[in-house]
């Protein structure tokens, strides 16, 4: 199953008009889409605007690859399941959110090779069209690591 999640603090029309179209075009049926407080309605894919944090969980689990808004928790989610992640990320001049930090974070994350970036919903099929060849990166720990809680312990601990 692909499991496509916006976040719930605001709608993403752009990913899930492209998604919608996507699914329709390959005649797909494992979409599910957590789609946030949007009036858009996917006629292709299964939708529902909110789920809560269990079944959020329950649909991670059970996702094959995730495909999200460039948001940490999503990506985050992902990286701690060990399941592929595709991201596309919000734009502020698009008024999606107030400034263009997500696509700092997909270009970051990239580099890093823990994600999949489509930057746009031109290459947004595309890189549907390569989910298959998604692999799951290394899992990351629910917490920090302890050289990062040593880092933080020691700054604050500053005189």
């Amino acid at each position: 199953m692909i499991f496509v999640t916006v976040g719930a603090q605001m709608a993403f029309d752009r990913l899930v008009v492209g998604v919608n179209e996507w699914a329709a075009a390959r005649r797909r049926q494992d979409v599910f889409a957590q789609i946030g407080p949007s009036g858009y309605r996917p006629s292709h894919i299964a939708w529902t605007n909110f789920i809560d944090p269990v079944e959020f969980r329950i649909r991670v689990a059970s996702a094959s690859v995730i495909v999200a808004h460039a948001g940490m928790g999503s990506i985050i989610t992902a990286l701690e399941a060990g399941i592929p992640i595709l991201v596309m990320p919000r734009r502020g001049h698009l008024s999606e959110t107030r400034n263009d930090h997500q696509v700092a974070t997909a270009e970051r994350f990239l580099s890093l090779g823990r994600v999949a970036v489509a930057m746009d919903e031109h290459e947004l099929p595309m890189k549907l069209d390569q989910l298959g060849s998604l692999t799951a990166t290394t899992r990351i720990g629910s917490t920090a690591s302890p050289e990062l809680l040593t880092a933080v312990r020691t700054f604050i601990e500053r005189p």
